[in-house]
């Protein structure tokens, strides 16, 4: 992190003091009234240009091209850029023209925001364009923005080398990257279409707990903390399923939260400490009818935002179009390694991880190791959307049993582009059973596995209640919205993506 200033960044601050005793207020308090946007003007002014006679509009400049007593100009506002013209003699209907004119020729800079009054009109080359006749400034920028350039194909990149710049200061990238703004506004175009699903079927959105007593509803590794006025241990969650079932149990038919989760796990291109998931549990389903409905979902986004079901993804096409392909979790390795793990006991599963250089150890439990297995071997290999379904009970401590194939479940995952989307059950609601898989976790606890479930006596008590057969699913939406938006990393779906704190440079000795 920089500690000492660069030579434009004490001009800026000259500057800044020279504003102020001009009189000239560099951060005013009042409001300044907006009536227009750069989008609206840009869409709409050839067929209605009566009604931008007398315009008021804000944003940050950007450019600037001085002609001697008049300059040309381009302000951006959260719609977009247009460009301005300023002639010095207009510049402001006062008295003290010169005033203003020293103080827009001198003392504004690139990153300023200013706002500006006047009419619209087109340029000898038909640029609509804004005819200044007042301006204020508003903010007075101390640090330069980067540099953006264009190529020949009208891709604009910035001069920052950092890999990290962009993913640090996002505040500057969205400034300087109308393609980064657009990725962010389609993500909460993602969200909208899921919520506009959702309550049109009657779903309620709820809130449940982010400090837990228990870390419950996955196999995670937590974040711990302590609340000082209860002198107690409490956990960010990794899940919201618990308390999302605790409302089925109450009586809600279907109920759903978009979940900010928190898992104090390994990051990389797909995986950030903080993250959101989309959990949602229907009574009276199973998890053949959430198949369909995901289908249906998914479906759903990519029309909404894109108006078609086949998008690029890297260098690949992925069709979300349904239905999708299905296939079993033991299947699946049979298909990718040749082996059949199906019955398997722990000894022989850690001798086939052993046979296929697949790295384990002896916390892991049969559960996990068919999951690294089909992580390893088969995972990757699923670039169009797939359920991969029929799971061992080993590796789903919260899944109700599977009708009619003995030690499976009925869970599927769904797998796009080579990466787990989304994770639904036909949830378990024996609470005798679910006991019983509890304690099975905490033997693998005991063992060492520091991502095994705790005990939640709780949520087993409302079980006893009785939970109707329920349906439930969890969504990834970051890794959903890389998708649907074709980012290639997570950090790229991220506002402010967690990372490593800046280093400091101390100021070097001349």
């Amino acid at each position: 992190m920089q500690t000492t200033l660069s030579e434009q960044e004490l001009l800026r601050r000259q500057k800044l003091e020279e504003l102020k005793q001009l009189g000239i207020d560099p951060y005013p308090a009042h409001e300044f009234l907006v009536n227009v946007t750069a989008a609206d003007i840009k869409e709409n002014y050839d067929r209605d240009k009566l009604n931008y006679k007398n315009i008021s509009i804000a944003g940050r400049l950007m450019m600037v091209r001085d002609m001697g007593k008049a300059a040309f100009a381009e302000l951006q506002d959260a719609t977009g850029r247009i460009q301005i013209y300023v002639k010095q003699d207009e510049i402001c209907p006062t008295e003290d023209k010169t005033l203003y004119a020293s103080v827009w020729k001198k003392l504004l800079d690139l990153g300023d925001i200013i706002g500006v009054e006047g009419y619209v009109f087109t340029t000898k080359v038909g640029e609509i364009s804004i005819h200044v006749t007042n301006f204020k400034l508003l903010s007075k920028s101390l640090k330069p923005l980067p540099v953006v350039k264009t190529d020949e194909a009208g891709n604009s990149f910035d001069e920052v080398s950092d890999p990290e710049f962009r993913y640090r200061q996002r505040y500057v990238d969205l400034i300087i990257n109308p393609k980064v703004k657009k990725t962010f506004e389609q993500r909460t175009k993602v969200v909208n279409s899921i919520r506009t699903f959702l309550n049109e079927r009657g779903a309620l959105e709820v809130d449940t707990p982010v400090l837990q007593s228990i870390p419950g509803g996955a196999t995670a590794r937590p974040f711990m903390t302590h609340h000082n006025a209860l002198d107690m241990p409490l956990y960010m969650r990794i899940a919201n399923e618990l308390y999302l079932k605790r409302l089925i149990v109450g009586g809600f038919d279907w109920v759903y939260e978009f979940s900010r989760n928190f898992r104090n796990e390994g990051m990389d291109r797909t995986h950030n400490p903080e993250f959101t998931i989309l959990e949602f549990y229907v009574a009276y389903r199973d998890y053949y009818w959430m198949m369909n409905t995901t289908e249906k979902l998914l479906e759903k986004i990519a029309m909404d935002l894109h108006g078609t079901t086949d998008l690029p993804v890297g260098d690949k096409t992925i069709s979300f179009a349904a239905p999708f392909k299905r296939v079993s979790i033991f299947g699946s390795i049979l298909e990718h390694t040749g082996i059949d793990v199906s019955k398997m006991n722990e000894d022989e599963l850690r001798a086939t991880c052993k046979q296929l250089h697949i790295e384990v150890d002896e916390s892991m439990g049969k559960g996990k190791l068919i999951d690294c297995i089909f992580g390893e071997k088969c995972e990757g290999n699923y670039i169009q959307p797939t359920f991969i379904t029929d799971y061992p009970v080993e590796m789903s401590p919260l899944t109700k049993k599977h009708r009619s194939e003995e030690g499976l479940v009925e869970r599927f995952e769904l797998m796009i582009n080579g990466k787990e989307i989304a994770n639904a059950y036909s949830e378990l609601n024996d609470p005798i059973d679910q006991r019983e898989r509890f304690e099975e976790q905490v033997k693998l606890m005991e063992r060492g596995d520091d991502e095994a479930m705790f005990i939640d006596y709780d949520f087993l008590r409302a079980l006893e209640y009785g939970m109707p057969p329920t349906a439930g699913i969890g969504i990834g939406i970051d890794r959903l919205c890389m998708l649907m938006t074709n980012q290639p990393s997570i950090q790229d779906v991220l506002f402010f993506p967690q990372m490593r704190p800046e280093k400091v440079v101390e100021p070097q000795d001349n």
